[in-house]
């Protein structure tokens, strides 16, 4: 399906208009994570386990540089770690850990599995400081009965480093009615192969993005042209033999959207940089019920950026079956 922005259905207008007017995603804090949080320099992995003894280590404010914190002029890496309940999170919800704004390259674990990262460490050093972290927490990795640990590896190269700034909590996201929902890391990689839409095909050596957010902010500063994005994504046998929807959030400025190597959704206005619209428009793609399988499945989309920002860049990002996609969730 390709859509002309120029022919775009009555019903598919009040989807989009009413999410462009918001601007954003829409997240509730339940959960503020800001104050004082264990920290150390140097780098060990086992500092992400739960049961990894930190009683020894320095107490530093979150958000806020380290230099801030007393640690002048430090560069290199550094762990950071915090306890909360997870009786204070509602079991039955969906939850997003907001770190914040990180200089410069992090990764983030929650009960020593690892939730997010957001730029690279050296040797293939990538800094991602203006990148929004946004890590989707996956189902069953929260203790609702007690201890949980989050903790946040972080490389900076120069100035300030940490977690300097933003928001800092758990988040639940507003519900857009998904059963699946497909915000977070990614497999990204530049460039264009016909051949990276199959879904046999090996990304095992491509970088991770964060879904949604603009492949400038984690990295890739300065890139215009083609670039693919890949998720795998498993179904289970009864959710098969019906039609689904893929909402592929704001794509930055033209995507060519396939499932399992079919061509599902493709939007571009063909109109040239500073005139293009096609960054405006909410991807929202009907998939055949004959094209899923059980188990795995491939989402890759081939993006194109004309100028200035790139990428997926902001959300809402899920799929659900078409019988239950009501355009009244995307008008309240």
């Amino acid at each position: 399906m390709k859509i002309n922005l120029n022919k775009l259905s009555f019903s598919l207008v009040l989807i989009i208009a009413p999410f462009l007017a918001k601007g954003q995603t829409e997240y509730t804090r339940v959960l503020n994570l800001r104050g004082q949080w264990d920290f150390a320099i140097g780098d060990n992995l086992n500092w992400s386990d739960i049961d990894y003894d930190d009683s020894k280590w320095e107490s530093v404010r979150v958000p806020g540089t380290w230099e801030d914190n007393g640690f002048y002029g430090y560069d290199g890496f550094a762990w950071y770690r915090l306890t909360f309940d997870g009786g204070l999170l509602d079991p039955d919800r969906t939850y997003w850990l907001l770190p914040g704004y990180i200089d410069d390259a992090d990764e983030t674990y929650l009960n020593g599995k690892i939730i997010g990262k957001s730029g690279s460490f050296p040797p293939g050093f990538r800094t991602a400081f203006k990148a929004k972290r946004q890590y989707p927490v996956p189902a069953g990795l929260i203790n609702f009965r007690g201890k949980n640990v989050i903790a946040i590896r972080v490389y900076d190269v120069q100035l300030g480093g940490g977690i300097a700034s933003g928001p800092t909590g758990f988040y639940t996201l507003r519900n857009y009615g998904f059963e699946i929902e497909l915000g977070g890391m990614w497999k990204f990689s530049l460039g264009d192969r016909a051949n990276r839409k199959d879904p046999d095909y090996d990304d095992g050596h491509w970088d991770e993005v964060l879904v949604p957010s603009p492949w400038e902010k984690q990295g890739f500063d300065r890139v215009d042209g083609k670039a693919w994005y890949r998720k795998e994504v498993t179904f289970e046998k009864d959710q098969l033999g019906e039609e689904w929807v893929l909402v592929l959030g704001l794509i930055d400025d033209y995507d060519k959207t396939y499932v399992n190597g079919v061509l599902v959704g493709e939007t571009r206005d063909d109109y040239p940089y500073g005139f293009s619209n096609s960054h405006r428009t909410l991807r929202v793609y009907r998939i055949n019920k004959n094209l899923l399988q059980e188990g795995k499945n491939v989402i890759a989309t081939q993006v194109t950026d004309i100028g200035n920002v790139g990428g997926i860049y902001e959300g809402p990002i899920g799929m659900t079956p078409a019988k239950d996609f009501k355009e009244s969730d995307w008008l309240r």
